[in-house]
């Protein structure tokens, strides 16, 4: 399989941007252990969600819920 330019292009301009955010937000990032991990306690309501559902799409995590819902009920979700 060979890729033709515009897939090149669209993969270049994606990694270009994922580092380019990387980069803009490493600064805030460094300040602090808690800011590292929580964002400084400043993050908007739709990122953390989007974050929250954005981990559901794992592949693993249908496996995880079903096993925690047999043990304990939907409480242990």
């Amino acid at each position: 399989m060979t890729l033709a330019a515009l897939d090149w292009i669209i993969i270049i301009a994606y990694l270009i941007l994922a580092l380019g955010i990387g980069f803009f937000y490493k600064n805030q990032a460094s300040k602090s252990l808690s800011d590292f991990f929580l964002g400084g306690r400043n993050l908007p309501w739709y990122i953390a969600g989007i974050s929250m559902v954005a981990t559901t799409f794992a592949a693993d995590t249908p496996l995880w819920v079903t096993e925690k819902i047999a043990q304990h009920g939907i409480s242990g979700n």
